[in-house]
């Protein structure tokens, strides 16, 4: 079990930049405007002595809408730390939000270090003199850009941990299947992750783009572990003009490559738009296995339930094999059963498939449809193999393959997902073309095929191509 260090301060002082130098990482989102960082993010800092730190948003004096969200959510931090660093900003002095929050942490009897960030090119000692005004004791210059001064800082804050009564906190761990919450903004992702969880680990709320950044959650759901990701909602690429939103849809478009199963979530009160198929088609490239959540579902009329049903199944027809759950993430309605989506799904694309088995259905498919004949010839296939997982890729062996119809390729994809129970993924399939070893041999005639040759030409009025005609003499 390690300790646990909270990151405090106003706005824009550099909190998310010293989390990623001391966790040796770029986890946490970072950009030179305030407020990027909105919920809390956990990682392990690497040193001598590993403790775990906890990243929090800017808190500021008048607390309201959003503000008063962030502020709430690093109140948790603070009350689960043993140590915090309350970091301030060596180039724009003592303020009075600094003010307002050392008054807010010494009601709280908490060990905790003043942290001087931006110090870069000057003197640690000499930069942090007007920071004793805040009665916080003695300051530590860093420079989390550059990272300088931090084996101070360590020397500063294990002393401490090693003193006061821990907490203590697990090792952070990404471990077990990892879930992805994919869709467009205010869709109810935050709000579904808090009620998997269940507690308020990160911030909901109907303002669109509450979420920035792409939180990790490890947790254990009877008894099986998982790693649930929050990521932030994608807009369509003309409306995406601010370049936090620009990083936060890369670090979305990260977390589904990075995922096991996405939990792809649709409005139901807005219906399928083609942002969602977009999106959907951006996690079908990535071969991620997928669980389809119609959230808000609650708060529909019955006329309304049955256009969005007719809807998804016009729409969603290219992706029959993925789960459907008509959900509600404020009150819970049908969340439990995206569990069993999830194991189900996750199963199937890590499922072994044996050579032997793969071989034996590939016959059987054959003997049910023949491949199309080309050229007169039949496309031979003569056995297939397991290429890989996440997703199920299956290599197929045979004989002109490279004219094998893509409708024949879904008929055997059909074949084996059936044959296979495979649900919730999807399958590919690679060709595998036989080499022919005379491809690049001539055959050698004797001299009587060769004087056959020429006078079988000759009666046919045709120049044999190795001697020259007798007008050419």
């Amino acid at each position: 079990m390690l300790p646990v260090v909270a990151l405090v301060g106003r706005p824009n002082v550099g909190k998310s930049t010293l989390f990623n130098a001391l966790t040796q990482s770029r986890q946490a989102l970072v950009a030179d405007e305030p407020g990027v960082t909105r919920d809390r993010q956990y990682g392990e800092a690497r040193g001598t002595h590993p403790f775990i730190v906890v990243d929090t948003g800017g808190l500021v004096n008048k607390a309201q809408g959003m503000a008063e969200l962030i502020f709430k959510n690093a109140a948790i931090a603070v009350q689960e730390a043993d140590l915090i660093y309350f970091i301030v900003d060596a180039k724009t002095g003592v303020t009075p939000e600094d003010q307002h929050i050392a008054a807010f942490l010494r009601k709280l009897n908490k060990p905790l270090l003043l942290v001087v960030n931006k110090i870069d090119g000057k003197d640690p000692e000499q930069s942090g003199h007007e920071f004793y005004a805040l009665g916080l004791g003695t300051p530590v210059g860093i420079s989390a850009t550059h990272r300088e001064h931090l084996n101070t800082l360590f020397e500063r804050t294990w002393p401490i941990l090693a003193k006061s009564p821990s907490t203590s906190a697990a090792p952070i761990e990404i471990k077990g299947i990892k879930i992805a919450l994919v869709g467009r903004p205010n869709v109810g992702k935050s709000t579904l992750t808090n009620r998997m969880l269940g507690e308020e680990r990160v911030l909901a709320s109907e303002i669109p783009g509450t979420t920035r950044d792409s939180i990790y959650i490890p947790f254990v759901h009877h008894g099986v572990e998982y790693t649930l990701i929050d990521t932030a909602g994608v807009r369509r690429r003309g409306r995406i003009s601010e370049t936090v939103e620009k990083f936060s849809v890369i670090k979305t478009l990260q977390a589904i490559r990075d995922a096991n199963v996405v939990i792809f979530l649709v409005d139901a009160q807005e219906g399928l738009t083609d942002q969602d198929l977009h999106l959907l088609g951006f996690v079908l490239d990535a071969g991620r296995s997928i669980v389809i959540a119609i959230n808000k579902w609650d708060g529909l009329s019955v006329e309304q339930k049955e256009h969005v049903k007719t809807e998804i199944a016009r729409r969603f027809d290219f992706i029959s094999y993925a789960q459907i759950f008509f959900i509600s993430g404020l009150h819970g309605t049908n969340v439990g059963h995206l569990f069993d989506a999830v194991q189900e799904a996750y199963k199937a694309s890590t499922q072994e498939l044996p050579t032997p088995k793969l071989t034996a259905l590939l016959e059987q498919a054959v003997f049910e449809h023949n491949p199309p004949m080309v050229k007169g010839r039949r496309i031979k296939l003569k056995y297939v193999h397991c290429g890989g997982y996440h997703p199920p890729t299956l290599i197929l062996h045979g004989n002109q393959l490279q004219n094998l119809p893509a409708s024949y390729l879904r008929y055997l994809e059909k074949f084996y997902r059936q044959a296979l129970h495979m649900v919730g993924t999807p399958i590919r399939f690679e060709c595998k073309i036989a080499a022919n070893p005379y491809a690049q041999r001539r055959e050698k005639l004797t001299p009587r095929q060769q004087h056959s040759g020429r006078k079988l030409q000759k009666k046919l009025g045709r120049t044999p191509k190795n001697k020259p005609s007798r007008s050419s003499r």
